[in-house]
C-alpha cells in the first residue's frame, strides 16, 4: 500500500455533502413554513380551544413512550403527533381563559427571537466572544434596573425564571453578610412566601430551620413587628441574622409586603434585603403599580419574571443586584481555557456574575419585543389587568354568599363561598373544591385554588395579555353558574347578583 493509500484509508469519510444535520437556508425555510402551518392555526385558534384539558393525559404519555429512533420519522407525521395529540392535552397557558397560578403569555415575538438566537446560536456568556449580542442582553437588564429605581451601578442577568433567581441572590447576600463558615446564618421571610426560598436556602446549604417564617398579617403582608421581635431573639440566641425576602406580589394572594419599612428596619439591623417582585415587578410600568410597589428601589436585590408580567414565555427570570460588584464577587472564578475577560465596568461578562457558564442567549427574547413594540403597548396591558381585577373583585363582591379573601393589590385576587349557616372548615372547604371542579368543568376559563390557613379558596390571576374583558365576564358567568349548583347540592340557592359595570379604559 502506498503511503497515500495509507493516508486515505486512515482518513475519516467526508459526509458533509449529505449529512442530514445540516440544513441549508432552503431546507431550513421548508421546514419552518411546514411548523408555521400548523402554529399559525394553533395560535389563531387559542380562544376557542378549552382552558385546560389534561383527562386521559397519563394515558397519553405512557403511549408515547418509545425507544430511541435509529431512522427519521416524516415531519407530518411529527407535526401531527406534536399539534393533534400532545399539545391539546393541557392546561392551556398562551390562552386568554388561563386564569390560574401566575400565567405566562407566550408573547409571539420572543418566538422569532428564539429562532433568530438558536440559529445563529453565538456565545454570550463572555463579552469578548459576542460583543454586540452581549450588549443586547445587557441593556435590557439596565432597563429592567432603571424601572425598578436602580443606580447604573447596578448589575443583572437574565435566569430560567424565579426560581434560580432566588437562588443567584440568596448566595450572592450569603457571600457579603456572613463569615465563610454560614451555617448560623438566619433568613427571614413571610409566611406566604413562594417555596423557592425555602429551596434556594436548602440548595445554598443551610438546614431548613434556619429559615424563619414570620407570620402574616390579615391581608397576608409580612408583619414588622414580629420579624423585628424574631430576629432580636436570634442574635440573643447567636445566630446570624443576616437576609430577609420580602414578596412584591406572592402568589396565594398576590400581597405585597410593606417594602419602605422593610428597607427602614433592614439599615436599622444591617440585613440584606431581597424583594421576589417575580409576579409583581413588572407592574412598575403603570403608575398604580409605582404607588404600590414604593420602597423597591432600596431593596439590595430583586427578582423579576418577564415570561409571568411581561407577557415572555416560559423560561425568562431575572435577577437584579443594587451593587453590581456584590455579584461579582459571589461568581467570579478564572481558568486557563477561558477567552479574555473584559476589565472595563460597563463590558459585562455574564459568565462572572451568574452560575452559568454555558448559557442561551435570553436577552434577545426581551430585546426584540421592545424594539419591535415599544414599552407603550406592555404599560397599556398591565394598567388593563389591574383594571379587570378589580372589576372580577366588585363582581364576586356582589353574589351575597362569596367572601372575598384577599382584594387584588395588583391583578390577583382570592374568595370562596360562605354561606350564611354553613359552619366548619370541612364543610366549607369541600364546596369550595365543589365549586372550583363546577367552574372549571365549563373550560372556558380555568381557575387554581389554595389554602389561607385552615381555608380553602379559589384564585384569579389576571397577566395573560390575550385576557380581556369578554373572557373574565365569562369567567364570571361561569363562576355564578357553578356557585348556584354547588349551593343547591346542599339544599340552597343563591349566588346570584346584580352585573357591575364594565371597567372603564386602562388608565396610564
Amino acid at each position: 500500500m502506498s503511503e497515500r493509500q495509507a493516508s486515505a484509508a486512515a482518513a475519516p469519510p467526508d459526509s458533509a455533502a449529505g449529512s442530514p444535520l445540516e440544513l441549508s437556508g432552503a431546507a431550513l425555510r421548508s421546514l419552518v413554513e411546514a411548523a408555521m402551518d400548523r402554529i399559525a392555526p394553533h395560535l389563531d385558534s387559542l380562544p376557542s380551544q378549552p382552558a385546560a384539558d389534561t383527562e386521559g393525559g397519563a394515558t397519553l404519555a405512557r403511549s408515547l413512550v418509545e425507544p430511541m429512533p435509529e431512522t427519521p420519522a416524516p415531519l407530518g407525521e411529527v407535526l401531527d403527533l406534536l399539534f393533534e395529540r400532545a399539545v391539546p392535552k393541557s392546561f392551556n397557558t398562551a390562552g386568554p381563559g388561563y386564569l390560574a397560578y401566575i400565567p405566562g403569555g407566550g408573547l409571539p415575538h420572543a418566538a422569532v427571537a428564539d429562532l433568530i438566537a438558536d440559529t445563529v446560536n453565538r456565545y454570550v456568556g463572555v463579552f469578548a466572544a459576542a460583543p454586540a449580542l452581549a450588549q443586547l442582553e445587557a441593556n435590557v437588564l439596565a432597563w429592567f434596573a432603571g424601572l425598578a429605581g436602580y443606580p447604573p451601578t447596578a448589575r443583572g442577568l437574565l435566569t430560567s425564571g424565579g426560581s434560580l433567581a432566588n437562588f443567584t441572590a440568596l448566595v450572592t447576600a450569603r457571600r457579603e453578610r456572613l463569615p465563610e463558615q454560614f451555617l448560623g446564618g438566619t433568613l427571614y421571610t413571610s409566611d406566604q412566601a413562594h417555596h423557592s426560598v425555602q429551596k434556594a436556602a436548602m440548595l445554598a446549604g443551610f438546614p431548613l430551620e434556619s429559615v424563619r417564617a414570620i407570620p402574616s398579617d390579615p391581608a397576608f403582608r409580612l408583619r414588622l413587628d414580629l420579624l423585628a421581635e424574631r430576629i432580636a431573639a436570634d442574635r440573643r440566641a447567636g445566630r446570624l441574622p443576616f437576609l430577609v425576602v420580602a414578596s412584591a406580589g406572592t402568589t396565594n394572594t398576590g400581597a405585597v409586603d410593606p417594602l419602605a419599612p422593610l428597607a427602614d428596619l433592614c439599615a436599622r439591623e444591617g440585613l440584606w434585603l431581597h424583594v421576589d417582585a417575580a409576579y409583581g415587578g413588572f407592574f412598575l410600568l403603570t403608575a398604580r403599580g409605582r404607588r404600590v410597589l414604593a420602597g423597591i428601589e432600596r431593596a439590595d436585590s430583586i427578582v423579576l419574571d418577564p415570561h409571568k408580567s411581561l407577557f415572555l414565555p416560559y423560561g425568562t427570570g431575572a435577577l437584579l443586584v443594587r451593587d453590581g460588584g456584590a455579584l461579582r464577587r459571589a461568581h467570579s472564578l478564572a481558568a486557563d481555557y477561558m477567552p479574555p475577560l473584559s476589565s472595563e465596568d460597563d463590558l459585562i461578562d455574564f459568565c462572572e456574575i451568574s452560575p452559568e457558564l454555558s448559557r442561551p442567549f435570553r436577552g434577545l427574547r426581551v430585546w426584540l419585543p421592545w424594539k419591535l413594540l415599544g414599552a407603550a403597548p406592555f404599560r397599556q396591558a398591565l394598567d388593563e389587568k389591574l383594571d379587570l381585577a378589580r372589576w372580577a373583585a366588585d363582581q364576586l363582591r356582589a353574589l351575597p354568599e362569596v367572601e372575598m379573601l384577599a382584594e387584588p393589590e395588583l391583578s390577583l385576587l382570592a374568595f370562596r363561598l360562605a354561606p350564611p349557616g354553613l359552619t366548619g372548615a370541612a364543610a366549607l372547604n369541600r364546596l369550595n373544591r365543589d365549586w372550583l371542579a363546577r367552574t372549571n368543568a365549563r373550560r372556558r376559563a380555568y381557575l387554581t385554588g389554595t389554602m389561607l390557613g385552615d381555608r380553602f379558596a379559589l384564585r384569579i390571576c389576571i397577566v395573560s395579555f390575550r385576557t380581556h374583558l369578554d373572557r373574565v365576564a365569562q369567567a364570571i358567568e361561569d363562576l355564578r353558574a357553578a356557585a348556584h349548583e354547588a349551593l343547591a347540592g346542599l339544599g340552597r340557592g343563591g349566588a346570584a347578583g346584580p352585573p357591575v359595570p364594565p371597567p372603564a379604559p386602562a388608565r396610564t
